[in-house]
């Protein structure tokens, strides 16, 4: 059966595209589309057509299955000029999302019909690309030029509503009659002439709109290639005719479709995907019903582990020792939510409706009825084994028992119940209930169908779970301690806090490794002996410089917590220098990547090859989504690819690391990492 049908409805066409799941504008569907165009030209009788989908969406955009492969005519921007140049009016009616191709077909068309909850967008941004057929020179034709910048540089879509204010759809239909209306639209329309078309208008020049989107984003966009080709795309729509333009569109895509940015985007796109599918488990494992969540501990991280499962509306009970810590942990979630209400990222019903499915307690024999039960206490082996043993005892037969455990033996925490099982690794990242990975750590003896659960209702609370073996720091923090290391012996040789920092931000992370530090708490892990000082760690918490919460660390903090170069700070390490013995010397920027970065690749192939990850694009999802790692540089194995493994390696045995075996391997053989 052909993906695009077409039938008559009086004299009206109507062309339907049947394309699951989402209608992508694959091959099949452009040619279906072409030849329905020219079945509309060649009769007489036909006065107007309709442009419809099957199923749950309209057109969602292009097939990204396509990219990289020999292409197959028509291309997308033939089809699109062949209904704009048809001399019947064409109507697009749109449901579900009109995104990226979909959204440029439907402004292609000459009119479009929309039911209210619809969307349409041109999301390409985010895979590194810009619409390439006709996205950033019809928006601000039609839209001007401030919306095109939204749509194309920021690549967020826009509810139907909104787009007819702004002039992208010309009518809102009743929702569950958008074929009935939209073919009464057409017949309103076939003789309505000159045919509206979005080729012959001009965008209004407005450079001030553009100065100020570039200011107000420049944080967004800083490292990004793609932003900025949208950009420069959307502000030569004001200054060329259609085809000009359309040919600068051309140009500006395939320079970012060549580039390394975008190759790194659309693996993240894939590898998020795939991070889903367990080698071991199928598919159609019967999942455990998760209907209420326990939650012990009400710090930072269990209200923000709670925080996740209430906001997807999943009942949670939290349980605390004492009742003045209960009070302001769950204090703490209504502010959040509250500040979140205020923020209008969600509605103010929202606060009270997520607060209401939250029941607070001292006794953990209130988890009995809980279908998961995560634990996010005291990092320590001891007290989690204590905790998992009452646990065993209190949770009813079926229920997953899970440790928020950042670094410890789940296998060893597992020992300590009577159903191994039953227990696995959710290993949140904080801020819990903002950051999206969900490192989900397999015991040797988690059974299937508790790790398939936890994957799906990692998904449900809106996180990107990655699945890992049982290793000191996971996947995550094992790395991370390579780059903490490394980072930590510079200094002994000369390096400051801030230059190593400065390397990471402009690789572009969030933050460095003595910021991050700072961040998370200098005395994290430290034991609170002051007079064992054996580290530059251990003489910055002994003097109290905890991070920013003390406003001292590795750097000074104001009252807004803005950090400065700290001379204490230069003190501690010059006199730990000194004694060490080390010479004092420069280091240099490309130093300080070779040092940090390339030791986390090689600890990357180490987990590859012990079976810790399945795969080394799950590691990049982990770095994207825990770490900030930046998503244009495409994850550190990724990354490692574009700088060459033999590259890699080289740095590595010049400064004396022991390169991994498949690490080395691959370099040889002048592989990749798949």
């Amino acid at each position: 059966m052909s993906v695009i049908t077409t039938e008559r409805q009086g004299d009206i066409f109507v062309i339907t595209s049947n394309n699951p799941p989402v209608n992508a504008l694959g091959a099949a569907v452009r040619q279906g589309l072409d030849a329905a165009m020219d079945e509309l030209a060649g009769d007489e009788s036909l006065k107007a057509a309709v442009i419809r989908c099957e199923g749950r969406t309209f057109f969602a955009g292009a097939d990204i299955t396509e990219f990289g492969k020999a292409p197959v005519g028509p291309d997308l921007r033939q089809v699109i000029d062949k209904i704009e140049a048809s001399d019947k009016p064409v109507v697009a009616a749109i449901h579900g999302t009109a995104l990226g191709g979909g959204c440029e077909v439907a402004l292609g068309c000459h009119y479009r019909i929309a039911i209210p909850s619809a969307v349409i967008g041109t999301p390409e941004v985010k895979l590194g690309l810009l619409p390439g057929a006709g996205g950033t020179q019809r928006i601000p034709r039609l839209a001007g030029v401030a919306l095109a910048l939204q749509m194309n540089a920021i690549g967020d879509p826009i509810p139907a509503a909104k787009a007819k204010e702004a002039g992208l759809i010309d009518r809102l239909a009743t929702e569950g009659q958008l074929a009935e209306d939209a073919i009464a639209f057409a017949r309103e329309i076939a003789y309505a002439r000159p045919l509206p078309r979005a080729s012959e208008k001009q965008a209004k020049p407005d450079p001030q709109a553009i100065e100020d989107f570039k200011a107000k984003n420049a944080r967004r966009f800083k490292g990004f290639d793609a932003p900025a080709a949208n950009i420069a795309c959307v502000e030569a729509a004001t200054r060329l005719p259609f085809e000009e333009g359309m040919a600068f569109e051309r140009q500006e895509f395939m320079k970012l479709m060549m580039g390394v940015q975008s190759a790194a985007q659309r693996h993240i796109f894939f590898a998020e995907r795939k991070a889903a599918k367990i080698d071991d488990v199928p598919e159609d494992t019967k999942l455990r019903e998760i209907r209420k969540v326990g939650v012990i501990g009400a710090g930072t991280m269990g209200g923000g582990i709670s925080m996740n499962f209430l906001s997807a509306g999943i009942p949670v009970t939290i349980v605390e020792m004492q009742q003045d810590a209960l009070d302001r942990g769950t204090g703490v979630m209504r502010k959040n939510y509250e500040g979140s209400a205020a923020k209008g990222r969600i509605k103010p019903e929202a606060v009270e409706k997520a607060m209401g499915l939250l029941t607070p307690t001292l006794s953990l024999d209130d988890l009995a009825d809980c279908d998961l039960i995560i634990e996010a206490v005291y990092e320590n082996m001891e007290v989690k084994k204590e905790l998992f043993g009452k646990l065993d005892a209190i949770a009813k037969p079926g229920a997953i028992l899970a440790s928020n455990t950042s670094y410890l033996n789940i296998d060893e925490i597992a020992s300590a119940t009577s159903r191994p099982g039953d227990v696995v690794g959710m290993h949140f990242f904080s801020p819990a209930n903002v950051m999206k990975l969900l490192e989900v750590v397999r015991g040797a003896k988690t059974a299937k169908d508790v790790l398939a659960t936890v994957m799906a209702i990692g998904k449900r609370i809106k996180k990107v779970p990655v699945v890992s073996g049982v290793c000191p720091g996971f996947i995550g923090n094992r790395m991370l301690s390579q780059r903490q290391q490394a980072a930590n012996a510079m200094l002994m040789q000369g390096a400051t806090p801030q230059q190593i920092d400065k390397v990471h931000t402009d690789f572009g992370m969030p933050m460095g490794p003595f910021q991050m530090s700072d961040l998370a708490g200098v005395d994290i892990g430290w034991h609170r002996d002051e007079s064992r000082i054996e580290s530059i760690r251990d003489a910055l918490c002994a003097e109290g410089r905890w991070g920013q919460k003390k406003q001292a660390g590795f750097y000074d903090y104001d009252e807004n917590r803005r950090p400065s170069p700290s001379p204490r700070v230069a003190e501690i390490i010059e006199e730990f220098r000194a004694k060490s013995g080390n010479d004092k010397r420069d280091t240099s920027d490309e130093e300080i990547v070779e040092r940090t970065l390339y030791p986390m690749v090689n600890e990357g192939a180490k987990i590859l090859a012990e079976g810790m990850a399945q795969r080394a694009s799950d590691i990049d999802v982990v770095w994207i989504y825990g770490y900030g790692w930046p998503v244009y540089r495409g994850g550190p194995m990724f990354w490692a690819n574009t700088e060459g493994l033999a590259k890699i390696v080289a740095g590595l045995e010049k400064h004396g690391y022991e390169v991994a075996p498949l690490l080395k391997e691959k370099a040889e053989k002048g592989e990749r990492f798949a």
